[in-house]
């Protein structure tokens, strides 16, 4: 499996932060080393060591976190929601990978388990990175149904079977930035690059047969960085917690380009 150790855009230094011990009655201990970072405190990061007592811990590495914040040190920051792996909020780089912490396990093997924000964003603090940018880039791919005859009368506008399932899987995106957060390409160009997230978006709607603006959509991707920055490295793909295919998408969109070309 592919893993992608890089820290987060930010002053990291790997210096040595403070280290929190388990509870001497503790068996099972798992070690935590968490990125820390906290703006307002004019220190530079470091990370924080933490022992947990896996006997009195959820199995998923959202549980650790929870139970840190709520028992041993209140000041640690992260998003969270849903805890089912349906709102992407807790996405985050553990133990090299992109993943969200709520459906991640508690590795037994190997000494400790590392977690870093998501890689090549501002960090805000802590294990929050700064998704502006990631979300307005979402934006200007228009992700919504426009059309210019209105809907037929009294109803809604439909689709055959067939039609929907070209929209199902990419719909099932969250929108938890592993995948753009995981690609170097993105890391290379997120200012010009719409990113693999994005460009799935911009696919979802390409391919509803209820849209009226397929031409329009692909005129704005046609770019040499937009989307012809993607190089099929494929790290989209390993990272996608909901086992989507966002570099399937994307040369999906580069083979209607060519056809329109053609």
């Amino acid at each position: 499996m592919v893993q992608f150790v890089l820290p987060a855009k930010s002053r990291y230094k790997d210096q040595p932060g403070r280290h929190f011990p388990a509870p001497p009655a503790a068996i099972r201990v798992r070690r935590f080393r968490i990125y820390r970072f906290d703006p307002d405190s004019g220190r530079p990061p470091c990370i924080d060591t933490f022992d947990v007592d896996l006997d009195n811990c959820g199995p998923m590495v959202l549980d650790a976190l929870i139970k840190i914040k709520n028992e041993v040190d209140s000041t640690l920051t992260f998003r969270r929601s849903c805890r089912e792996g349906i709102c992407g909020s807790c996405a985050m780089n553990i133990d090299g990978l992109n993943t969200l912490a709520c459906t991640c396990p508690i590795q037994s093997q190997g000494a400790e388990s590392r977690i870093f924000p998501l890689p090549h964003l501002p960090v805000i603090k802590d294990l929050v990175p700064d998704l502006t940018h990631f979300y307005e880039q979402y934006a200007s791919v228009k992700p919504w149904l426009q059309t210019r005859e209105p809907a037929p009368a009294g109803r809604e506008r439909t689709q055959s079977p067939r039609d929907q399932e070209l929209v199902d899987r990419p719909s099932a995106c969250i929108l938890c930035a592993c995948c753009s957060t995981s690609c170097p390409s993105y890391w290379w160009s997120s200012e010009r690059y719409l990113g693999p997230a994005a460009l799935l978006a911009a696919y979802r709607w390409i391919v509803d047969t209820r849209d009226e603006t397929q031409g329009e959509r692909l005129d704005q991707l046609q770019d040499s960085f937009r989307l012809y920055r993607c190089h099929t490295i494929m790290h989209c793909v390993e990272a996608c917690p909901k086992d989507l295919n966002p570099a399937r998408a994307i040369a999906d969109i580069k083979r209607r380009m060519a056809s329109r070309d053609d």
